[in-house]
């Protein structure tokens, strides 16, 4: 005779409840539950650049997109269910993103430093990590939109525009790059 509840996973349905509610309600006040002020500060910030850089119905989608694949990242990270290959991966891709702040934050500061070949590279890396690290755990609409949030940020126009040291963004980058430094100081990014 079957044991009760064999063939039942608690812990996996857990999970997947966890990643469905914080999916469904990923918005500016659920974010704010689960993202730190500095954090919150470079997000609002984005949302600035992408809704003049397109339009505020893409900067909603994009910024949806990030707080939907951070969240539910996190819930996989903090709930040990990367094997070891990928926990290896995660911290390649860690280490590359935090190069790559460094990077922008360096490209910011100093003038006629700009680098769009390494800065596309440098992106095109870590999506290709995380895409690596999510390929098991999330859907293929998940998946789908990591893609959609590194290639937006991969556009070779709103690059030249962000970093144009005299350009639109200039004060926008300001507060970003101050909550970079800061993010990093505190060992968050």
């Amino acid at each position: 005779m079957a044991e009760p509840g064999a063939g039942f996973d608690s812990k996996g349905l857990g999970l997947s409840l966890q990643k469905k509610i914080l999916g469904k309600m990923s918005n500016k006040k659920i974010a704010k539950h689960f993202i730190d002020d500095t954090t919150s500060e470079v997000l609002d910030k984005a949302f600035l650049i992408i809704k003049d850089f397109k339009n505020k119905e893409e900067a909603k989608k994009i910024m949806k997109y990030i707080i939907k694949t951070v969240i539910k990242v996190g819930i996989l990270y903090r709930n040990d269910q990367f094997n070891a290959e990928e926990l290896k991966t995660v911290e390649t891709f860690k280490s590359k993103f935090h190069s790559l702040s460094m990077t922008m934050v360096s490209f910011h500061e100093v003038d006629f430093t700009y680098d769009k070949a390494f800065l596309k590279t440098s992106l095109e890396e870590c999506r290709q990590l995380l895409q690596t690290v999510i390929s098991r755990h999330l859907t293929d609409k998940s998946k789908t939109r990591a893609d959609t949030v590194f290639n937006f940020f991969n556009c070779e126009e709103l690059m030249d525009q962000i970093f144009d040291s005299s350009g639109k963004y200039r004060d926008h980058m300001d507060v970003v790059v101050r909550n970079m430094h800061k993010m990093m100081d505190d060992g968050n990014l």
